[in-house]
C-alpha cells in the first residue's frame, strides 16, 4: 500500500519562530521546497516514495504544486481540508499527518490515519 504524506503548512510553519509571519506565502513556498526529499527518502518508518500533500490556507492559498508535492488550498480552515483529504484517501493509502495540533490530531486518527510532529520535515 503506498503512503500519502499530508502535511499541515500553518502548524509546520508555525512551529519555529523564524519571522515566518511577516511573510506567510513565502514561508509556505519554503516548507513546499523542502518536501519532494521527503516524497524520494521518505520519512521514519515510511521508505519513499512517499506521495506528498501541503495543505495551505489564509495568505498562503496562492502556494502552487512542484513535481513530488501536490498542494491543497483550504477554501476556510486548512484543519477541515486535511481531515477531508484524509478521509478521501484512508484506504487507498496509508496517511500520515504532519501536525502538532492536537485537535486536528484526534479528528485525523479517528480516520485511522497516523500523526508525526512537525521536525518531521523540518530537519537540515
Amino acid at each position: 500500500m503506498r503512503t500519502l504524506l499530508v502535511v499541515d503548512a500553518a502548524n509546520v510553519v508555525g512551529s519555529v519562530p523564524d519571522g515566518w509571519w511577516r511573510d506567510r506565502h513565502g514561508a509556505a513556498e519554503r516548507l513546499r521546497d523542502r518536501l519532494p526529499k521527503y516524497a524520494e527518502d521518505g520519512i521514519p518508518g515510511h521508505p519513499g516514495p512517499l506521495g506528498v500533500v501541503l495543505v495551505v490556507e489564509g495568505a498562503a492559498r496562492g502556494v502552487t504544486s512542484v513535481p513530488g508535492v501536490r498542494v491543497e488550498a483550504a477554501a476556510g480552515s486548512g484543519d477541515d481540508r486535511i481531515v477531508e483529504v484524509v478521509a478521501e484517501e484512508v484506504g487507498e493509502a496509508a496517511v500520515v499527518v504532519v501536525t502538532a495540533d492536537r485537535e486536528l490530531r484526534r479528528r485525523v486518527e479517528a480516520y485511522g490515519a497516523q500523526c508525526v510532529g512537525p521536525r518531521t520535515v523540518r530537519a537540515q
